[in-house]
């Protein structure tokens, strides 16, 4: 399986995890009347906890398994050799700084507040906000640029993992 599906398969192996740590909840009692026989679920909380450890070490090898090749493998961006790990770090790093210019760069250079009496006050920004504008668009271009070149290294990754219990 390539990089990409695995990412994909930590997804559904974590709803899984979910899907059965709540049927063993809704399994693990029932309420009868009085001399009624019980009815229970159609599997036994021992089949529920084997899937249950199944799915947690599929979780874990898997979790391994992206970490090693997210370590093992690069990208180049902007004359730069990266790790996977670093990249995805680097796209995230990217979007947040764009994010923060682009708040900065809502702003007005300057603006009436409100004043006291015959005072007048003024907000004045210390920085221009169109170039922070621009500048947020520069960053978001890189993050998607980045991000692009990490997808296509995803699909290009071969990892170990049998995956037809879930596919």
């Amino acid at each position: 399986m390539n990089l990409a599906e695995a990412v994909k398969l930590k997804s559904i192996l974590t709803s899984k995890f979910h899907e059965y740590t709540s049927e063993l909840h809704r399994s693990a009692f029932i309420t009868v009347e009085k001399d009624q026989p019980p009815v229970t679920s159609n599997r036994t909380m021992e089949e529920i906890h084997t899937d249950l450890a199944r799915v947690r070490k599929d979780i874990r090898t898997l979790d391994r398994l992206v970490y090693e090749a997210n370590v093992m493998n690069t990208v180049s961006f902007e004359d730069e050799s990266l790790t996977l790990v670093e990249a995805i770090e680097l796209a995230s790093q990217l979007r947040e700084s764009a994010s923060t210019y682009r708040s900065f760069g809502e702003n007005e250079k300057e603006e009436v507040q409100h004043g006291y009496g015959d005072t007048i006050l003024y907000r004045i920004a210390q920085f221009d906000p169109a170039a922070y504008r621009e500048k947020a668009t520069q960053l978001e271009k890189q993050a998607h640029r980045l991000s692009n070149a990490i997808n296509a290294k995803n699909y290009s990754i071969t990892i170990d993992f049998d995956d037809s219990m879930y596919f």
